[in-house]
């Protein structure tokens, strides 16, 4: 039986090769994990209320697009959070999760053929695996561009030759970055824009970290579109209540853009989608239309950058995050130094080449470890100032 090629020579995903690097290792002090996103502060105690109420609509199908008060929901929120109006029913369509988005949107979206070639998919590296195998998945070549702290850890498309450019049909940017936390300031999406005016392709853009923030909220993509008079059609947006609201589990995103490029993301996962549960869809209802509990997640986010300023500041190239709950710490081999922290420590890290890709220069993530900045004040602060003592004394 065969399969696929083009699948054929990936790495492992990021956590099974960590888990063969490390496990076979006896911790060396108290274990303490900080490598997934996954957040650890508590989500809204009226959620479960909200469930409680609907539990009855479990035994309905789902409107696989999102019901209209929850579209409607988030077009509110766009335009509250970034001035921007867009039409609920054709311009919005509900996710389980943003991953399902990002992958389905090179489906729905990549064309078979551009400028006469292989269609190239461009993205930062590091990257958020699901936008290779999305390339990979639609035949098109992905395109592996360095983000580096040379290009303030944002990636500098117009730097590719405009063969490339040419025959490139999309690119995923994630601002706030992953694990970088660099933010595309507004200067950056308009040049982007511009880019991909001239070029003719789509921009992807991942921004399930916008709302968390030290002190000035990201802009959006669809923002800077809205305000330069791109095309609607050359941004799509995608955002969670995974990372603002503490709702990894829920499985709740959006992506917003054109009508044409949402009509084709939604006539897809007619076929392929898995809708949200209503009583879920009733729940991302609320919280869409609530800030509170977002600006308290946002604190104590605050204060933990602030630990790690504190513990971290004199450590050789250091950079603050800017937003998102990632640090991306300098070490001389990422991998050795997430064994040597496990051995010695019992303190968990990403090495950052498992978020990168080889090119025929380097790898940009082989001198990383990403740190997760995601459990209580008191246990980071310990587990920041193990790294220090251990990694950088």
């Amino acid at each position: 039986m065969q399969f696929p090629d083009r699948f054929s020579n990936l790495p492992d995903y990021a956590f099974p090769r960590l888990r063969a690097l490390l496990d076979a290792h006896a911790p060396g002090g108290p274990v303490r994990h900080m490598t997934i996103g996954e957040p650890k502060h508590a989500f809204p105690p009226w959620i479960t209320d909200i469930i409680a109420r609907h539990a009855d609509e479990f035994g309905r199908y789902p409107p696989n697009d999102g019901t209209p008060e929850l579209r409607q929901a988030i077009a509110d929120w766009l335009a509250r959070r970034y001035g921007v109006t867009v039409e609920a029913e054709s311009q919005v369509i509900a996710l389980n999760g943003t991953r399902e988005g990002l992958y389905n949107a090179a489906m729905a979206l990549c064309p078979e053929e551009k400028a006469g070639g292989t269609p190239a998919v461009l993205m930062p590296n590091p990257f958020y695996q699901v936008y290779m195998i999305a390339a990979l998945s639609v035949a098109a070549e992905p395109v592996f561009v360095p983000a580096t702290d040379a290009t303030g850890h944002l990636p500098d498309f117009a730097a590719l030759p405009a063969s490339v450019l040419d025959r490139t049909a999309l690119c995923y940017v994630c601002s706030p970055a992953n694990p970088q936390g660099a933010v595309a300031d507004e200067g950056y999406w308009a040049d982007l824009l511009a880019l991909a005016e001239r070029h003719d392709f789509r921009i992807l853009a991942d921004e399930c970290y916008s709302e968390i923030w030290r002190d000035t909220p990201p802009p959006g993509a669809l923002q800077v579109a809205a305000r330069t008079g791109a095309d609607p059609e050359r941004v799509v947006a995608f955002h969670s209540l995974s990372k603002r609201s503490n709702l990894p589990g829920m499985r709740s995103g959006f992506a917003a853009g054109g009508p044409q490029s949402i009509a084709r993301m939604k006539q897809l996962r007619n076929y392929s989608g898995a809708p949200l549960p209503l009583p879920l869809q009733r729940v991302a209802e609320a919280v869409w239309a609530d800030e509170a509990h977002v600006e308290e997640n946002r604190a104590l986010y605050r204060r933990k950058f602030e630990i790690a300023d504190r513990v971290l500041g004199n450590v050789p190239g250091y950079r603050p995050p800017q937003a998102g709950f990632f640090l991306w710490l300098p070490v001389d081999d990422g991998e050795a130094a997430a064994l040597k922290l496990w051995r010695e420590t019992g303190v968990r890290v990403l090495p950052g080449a498992y978020l990168t890709r080889e090119t025929d220069t380097a790898n940009p993530g082989a001198g990383y470890i990403r740190v997760a900045l995601v459990g209580p004040e008191d246990e980071t602060e310990q587990a920041l100032i193990a790294i220090r003592d251990c990694l950088y004394d």
